[in-house]
């Protein structure tokens, strides 16, 4: 994938696909991409969780540190065997049922086998808050949680090739009224089945997604909110947000919203991809600071795209077939949405602005009618 954006972004975005580097007691340790390229549970983990049903086994170096039949205590024994800078990796499967698995600073998780979970009101299943260098490169979790994943207050969180395919709950959660996060990054994250959102984010100072793809999910699939410095390579929406405002990729609640209080691009999508469901693309509640490069929209219930109280966007090119119209609009209760540039070829559906925008530019192709000021 190329890497596009912030010139000083794309070159931190390139030193770390060469190595995963994290921080323990006797310092800096790089673990090579091409080594953890090898597969799930590869090379020599620290720890390892093995056996199934009613019993597991697990192993840190020559030490059994765990022997029985409760799953999430086996895992969290792995876990809480190793030293920061080390991996535990859980061959198992099982269930935890509606209990949470902790991963502490600067340990790798790697879920070799898939992890069912419960629902614990408010908690996710599993958490990592307040840490600094947590990488969990392979995960497969199952079943109807609160949260899939929790995080607040994290530094340098890395998330690799994350599949839940679930049955109920939330996939991925950045706590709303928490700490900040700095430089979170998700490589390539699959969520199906979620009754909320695939991934809904708060308080996040860079952060980079290189491909997320939601199906049959019940609120948004990318939900960004009060966060800066943000790059996306690809959202992917089937049947997102059905019978909802909701949206494949919305931006909500100040986001892009610099400290300073202005709008300056800060924000990069490269590709957004929508089919059926509700919205394709919404910003509002005083988001902007975005570029969205390309947009394939299609047959969305809501909306292709709502842009409503939002400053600085710009969509690059695309195109929109059928589904609900394009439109820019505002709320009373928010300054006018502004500064607004958008190229689209629109077709079967139409393109409408009302309220007028201060600064709005269209640059339209296709049949879709146009109403616009």
């Amino acid at each position: 994938m190329s890497f596009t954006g912030n010139p000083k972004r794309r070159l931190r975005l390139a030193l770390a696909a060469a190595a995963v580097v994290f921080t323990g007691a006797l310092g800096a340790v790089a673990v090579p991409e091409a080594a953890l390229a090898q597969g799930c549970g590869a090379g020599s983990p620290h720890a390892t969780v093995t056996g199934s049903s009613g019993a597991y086994v697990t192993r840190e170096g020559g030490t059994t540190v765990y022997s029985g039949s409760d799953y999430r205590a086996a895992v969290q024994a792995g876990v809480d065997s190793i030293s920061s800078g080390q991996r535990v990796a859980v061959m198992a499967s099982g269930s935890i049922g509606a209990n949470t698995i902790t991963v502490q600073s600067g340990k790798t998780f790697e879920g070799c086998g898939t992890i069912n979970v419960g629902n614990r009101s408010g908690r996710g299943a599993i958490e990592s808050l307040g840490t600094t260098n947590v990488y969990i490169p392979y995960l497969k979790m199952t079943g109807s949680p609160y949260f899939g994943m929790r995080f607040n207050g994290t530094t340098g969180l890395r998330l690799g090739d994350i599949d839940l395919t679930l049955s109920g709950g939330l996939g991925i959660r950045f706590d709303r009224d928490a700490a900040w996060n700095y430089e979170v990054r998700m490589d390539d994250v699959y969520v199906s089945g979620a009754g909320s959102h695939a991934v809904e984010t708060w308080n996040i100072d860079g952060l980079d997604v290189y491909k997320l793809v939601a199906v049959n999910v019940g609120e948004s699939g990318l939900l960004v909110q009060r966060s800066r410095n943000v790059w996306v390579g690809l959202v992917d929406g089937n049947n997102v947000g059905a019978g909802t405002g909701y949206a494949t990729l919305r931006f909500a609640n100040n986001n892009g919203q610099l400290a300073n209080g202005s709008y300056t691009t800060n924000v990069w999508v490269d590709k957004v991809v929508s089919r059926g469901g509700g919205r394709g693309v919404f910003c509002v509640s005083q988001s902007g600071g975005a570029i969205i490069r390309n947009v394939d929209l299609a047959s969305n219930g809501n909306n292709a795209i709502l842009i409503e109280n939002c400053y600085n966007l710009t969509i690059q090119a695309g195109t929109v077939n059928g589904g609900g119209e394009v439109r820019v609009a505002a709320r009373s209760e928010f300054p006018n949405t502004r500064d607004v540039w958008i190229t689209l070829t629109v077709n079967n559906t139409s393109v409408r602005e009302s309220p007028c925008g201060d600064n709005v530019n269209w640059y339209l192709s296709g049949n879709g009618s146009r109403n616009v000021c």
